[in-house]
C-alpha cells in the first residue's frame, strides 16, 4: 500500500512580512496619490506635482521604515522580557509552572490527569518553549522581527508610491487628478485582492475596504486643493 503524505498549507508564518508589506504598499499608494491629487487640484504645474510626489515618496518610505522598526522593536523587547521572566520562574518555581501549564491544557479540554502528563513531558523536553508557546502565545511564526518589518515597509511603500507618480508623469497636466485617482484605485483594489488571497481572507471584502479608504483620502485632499487653489 502506497504511503500518502498529507501536506498542509498554513499562512500564519506570513503574518509578519505580509502585514508590513500590505501596510507599506497601501500607504505608498494612498498617501502619494492623495498628495499628488491635492497639489494638482490646486492648479499646480507638472514640476510642482513631480516634486511633491517624489518628496512624499522618499519621506513616506523613511517614515514607514522608522515607524515599523521602532514599533516592532518595542514588541520584540516585550517578548524578550516575558521570556526572561518565564525562564526565571521555571528556575525558581518549577512545580508552580508545571501546575500552571497543566491548567492551560485542562482549559483546552484535556482531563486533569492527561493534562498533567502532557505538561510533564513537554517540560522535560523543553520547558521554556512549552511555556513560551502555550502560556505566552509566542512562536517563531508570529515573533517580532523589527529589521524585516522596517525594510519591507520601506520597500513596499516606495513601490506603491511609484504607481501614482508614474501615472502623473504620463497624464496631461489637466487630467492628472482623474488619471492618478483612477489608476490608484485600480492598484488599491488589486492590492487588496492579492493580500487577501495570500493571507487566505475574503477577496471582495479586502478589495472594497482598501478602495473605499483610498477614494476617501484622495477625495478629501482634492477638496483641500480646490478650496485653497494654491500649491502646497
Amino acid at each position: 500500500m502506497a504511503r500518502t503524505v498529507h501536506r498542509e498549507r498554513h499562512r500564519s508564518e506570513r503574518i509578519g512580512w505580509l502585514r508590513a508589506a500590505v501596510l507599506g504598499a497601501n500607504d505608498g499608494i494612498v498617501s502619494t496619490a492623495s498628495l499628488i491629487v491635492g497639489v494638482a487640484a490646486a492648479h499646480a504645474g507638472r514640476n510642482e506635482i513631480l516634486v511633491a510626489g517624489v518628496a512624499g515618496m522618499v519621506a513616506g518610505a523613511m517614515s514607514m521604515a522608522a515607524g515599523e522598526f521602532v514599533s516592532v522593536s518595542s514588541q520584540s523587547d516585550t517578548e524578550r522580557a516575558d521570556v526572561a521572566r518565564e525562564r526565571e520562574e521555571l528556575a525558581t518555581q518549577p512545580e508552580f509552572e508545571h501546575r500552571e501549564l497543566a491548567a492551560i491544557y485542562v482549559a483546552r479540554g484535556l482531563t486533569p490527569e492527561l493534562a498533567t502528563q502532557v505538561a510533564e513531558q513537554l517540560m522535560e523536553h523543553d520547558a521554556l518553549a512549552a511555556h513560551s508557546r502555550d502560556e505566552l502565545g509566542l512562536s517563531d511564526a508570529v515573533s517580532a522581527r523589527p529589521v524585516q518589518a522596517g525594510l519591507t515597509s520601506a520597500a513596499t511603500f516606495a513601490v506603491g508610491a511609484a504607481l501614482p507618480l508614474l501615472s502623473s508623469l504620463v497624464a496631461p497636466v489637466s487630467s492628472v487628478v482623474g488619471v492618478v485617482a483612477g489608476a490608484s484605485l485600480v492598484c488599491l483594489t488589486a492590492l487588496g485582492a492579492v493580500s487577501a488571497r495570500t493571507g487566505g481572507a475574503p477577496v471582495l471584502r479586502a478589495s472594497a475596504r482598501v478602495a473605499f479608504w483610498g477614494a476617501l483620502a484622495m477625495g478629501l485632499t482634492a477638496l483641500v486643493g480646490r478650496l485653497f487653489g494654491t500649491v502646497v
